[in-house]
């Protein structure tokens, strides 16, 4: 019977842990057809691969909770960017996304060591160097003049065009990123990077 009992106590306490990490990676975004948070609005608390699925077009958005990446393009194609809770009500000609938002991503929180193998060169050759720490600038921290491909091993990160975490961004998750060019990128060198850290 104690045997019984200990299992179940056990059981319960596994469920929790399991109910607990699913309600932390949650994140909910409602999109609007129209700017100022007007119009049709779309909810998405996932990925979603082509918004003009569920509105004819989207021209601002307000996140719950959790954070997001959108893209100018279907297919998580394109000019990308890092959304945080609040409000975007007419954000979108700032971002240079003048058609609007075509897909999203949701990022999962992430606790732990944050790793990646940043590459010179595409296909993930040449100079290359690991960080597990956020880094402004490459080409003076670790003399490379590009990172044109990458390999995430824990952790999901945002790589920028220009040093100091400014200009086009990407975001990049656990596996191997080859090429950014095959993102539809119009960017595809990188020179700092930055770790999403649990502050969404």
């Amino acid at each position: 019977m104690e045997g019984d009992s200990s299992s179940s106590v056990l059981a319960a306490a596994a469920h929790l842990t399991t109910m607990t990490t699913t309600d932390m990676s949650m994140g909910k975004i409602i999109f609007y057809e129209e700017k100022n948070l007007q119009g049709r609005s779309y909810e998405c608390m996932s990925d979603c691969a082509d918004v003009s699925s569920y509105l004819n077009r989207c021209q601002s958005c307000r996140v719950e909770s959790g954070c997001f990446m959108i893209y100018e393009r279907p297919n998580f194609l394109g000019n990308q960017h890092f959304m945080k809770k609040g409000e975007h009500a007419d954000s979108m000609s700032v971002m240079g996304m003048s058609s609007g938002i075509k897909s999203c991503r949701l990022i999962p929180m992430h606790r732990g060591q944050f790793r990646i193998r940043i590459f010179e060169r595409e296909n993930m050759s040449g100079q290359s160097n690991e960080l597990q720490e956020d880094c402004d600038n490459i080409m003076e921290r670790l003399r490379m003049n590009d990172c044109m491909s990458c390999q995430v091993m824990e952790g999901h990160w945002l790589l920028f065009e220009q040093p100091n975490f400014r200009g086009k961004m990407v975001y990049v998750r656990p596996g191997e990123h080859r090429s950014f060019k095959e993102m539809g990128m119009s960017s595809t060198r990188f020179l700092s990077m930055k770790r999403i850290l649990d502050i969404c």
